[in-house]
């Protein structure tokens, strides 16, 4: 078992006597030497030292009796071990004072130089170089006419879809983007001077006369604000210029390209629209053209206006000789039963019904294969040729019919589904300037630089804290 420390003895000094000083100390003229612990005690206590506590100049001195004990007697040496006690501890230094330092005033001329001086130039710029702007609104949506369809009249001949609103209005929207409505409004309205007016003096808003194109389409979209509802497909364009007029006159001007180029769409959704009946209607025409062609060239080759009524005649002049056939029998009949057969009269009768006959039969071949008609051809293939050519003459007069029904339809229905630009807010002039918003743009531009000031605060602070 582990053997305890034995505790040291008690003290029975009285308390009216006084204590001997410890063993190691010595008197002298200044003082005691440390003792074995190195611990020589002072007038209020000891104070460690890098290698040890001297005793102060008032140390114990004997008395007149003996050996008189120190003010500081009994007490414990101080020490490394004393100095780590809770006592001690507890006494921390007090903190120092705050001093202006270097980074301090890096830190203060940073703020100055990142968000101060930006502020304040771009304040100066703002108040005294760059110009007024007024703004100029205009507002339009693309409309259709409306009314009853005529292809419901004629029964659904043909079927068109004419295109929706909300492309055409797509359509519009970035037209009013494009580089070509800029060649156009600049071609009209000098849109490099108006928005020049104020180079250079105000040389960060107003745009360079010697600028190409493209940096004239860029400066475009920055004055030309084009807003687009898709829900209710409006479409509102905000133009800016140096002066009133001018913003107006842009204004104008972009409404009217707009309505030009709305036009031209609805013009070539028209002729889509028509284009199928259009090609029906000619090829129709051109079908129809040719039978009556073919129906004349026979007419003059054969030399007879109309077969069937030539046809008719013959047919006519069969009849006829065969009623004289009949007339001429009976008076046969009637001879023969009162004369002798070699009457005169009876020979005549019966020659005479032998040339009916034979008249007869030749009118009757000329409707058969081998027979001929006066112009040396059988009837029956000059009736077979004309009944083709007027078979194909009225398939063509009915189909030319339809094409030409089914062509007017398309052209109402077409013009039924046009398009065109209804303006709802008018270019007007402007009575006071709304651009540049000089206080917002300040604030604006103080709160960027102080926002970007405080990340690299930020960043270098946890960049030397990592060290």
């Amino acid at each position: 078992m582990p053997q305890s420390t034995p505790k040291p003895p008690a003290d029975t000094t009285p308390p009216n006597q006084k204590k001997p000083a410890p063993i190691g100390n010595k008197p002298g003229a200044a003082g005691s030497k440390p003792g074995p612990a190195g611990n020589k005690p002072g007038p209020a206590g000891s104070k460690p030292g890098p290698a040890g506590n001297k005793p102060g100049p008032a140390g114990n001195k004997p008395g007149p009796g003996g050996n008189k004990p120190g003010p500081n007697a009994g007490k414990k040496p101080a020490g490394p071990a004393a100095a780590r006690g809770p006592a001690t501890a507890s006494l921390l230094p007090p903190a120092r004072g705050a001093k202006l330092e270097l980074r301090h005033k890096i830190l203060a001329l940073s703020f100055v130089l990142v968000v101060i001086v930006p502020t304040l130039v771009s304040g100066w710029y703002l108040y005294t170089r760059a110009e007024d702007q007024y703004i100029s609104t205009v507002a339009f949506t693309v409309r259709q006419k409306e009314g009853p369809s005529t292809i419901d009249v004629l029964g659904g001949l043909t079927q068109f879809t004419g295109g929706g609103g909300a492309s055409d209005t797509d359509i519009i929207y970035d037209y009013l983007r494009s580089q070509d409505i800029v060649t156009k409004v600049d071609q009209q309205t000098d849109l490099r001077g108006k928005f020049s007016k104020a180079w250079p003096q105000d040389w960060v808003y107003a745009f360079d006369p010697e600028g190409t194109i493209e940096d004239l389409t860029e400066y475009w979209r920055k004055q030309v604000v084009v807003l687009y509802d898709v829900s209710t497909k409006l479409i509102t364009v905000e133009v800016g210029a140096y002066t009133a007029a001018d913003a107006r006159d842009i204004a104008i001007a972009i409404f009217e390209e707009s309505s030009r180029i709305i036009n031209s769409l609805s013009d070539i959704a028209r002729e889509d629209a028509t284009k199928y009946a259009r090609e029906e209607l000619i090829q129709a025409q051109d079908r129809l053209t040719k039978a009556r062609q073919a129906l004349t060239e026979f007419r003059t080759k054969t030399q007879i206006v109309d077969p069937s009524a030539d046809l008719a005649g013959q047919m006519g002049v069969l009849n006829a000789l065969q009623t004289q056939l009949v007339e001429a029998l009976i008076s046969l009949d009637q001879l023969a039963g009162s004369a002798p057969p070699n009457d005169p009269r009876v020979v005549q009768s019966e020659k005479k019904v032998a040339a009916i006959r034979a008249r007869i039969a030749q009118e009757r071949a000329k409707f058969g294969s081998g027979g001929e008609s006066p112009m040396g051809e059988s009837y029956a293939e000059l009736m077979s040729d004309y009944e083709g050519l007027a078979a194909q003459k009225e398939f063509a007069e009915t189909t030319f019919i339809s094409a030409q029904a089914a062509f007017v339809a398309a052209l109402a229905e077409a013009q039924r589904q046009s398009r065109y630009l209804a303006a709802h807010i008018r270019p007007a002039l402007a009575e006071a300037s709304l651009k540049p918003d000089r206080p917002m743009t300040i604030l604006s531009i103080f709160g960027f630089a102080f926002l970007g000031w405080s990340i690299m605060l930020l960043v270098y602070y946890s960049i030397r804290d990592r060290r």
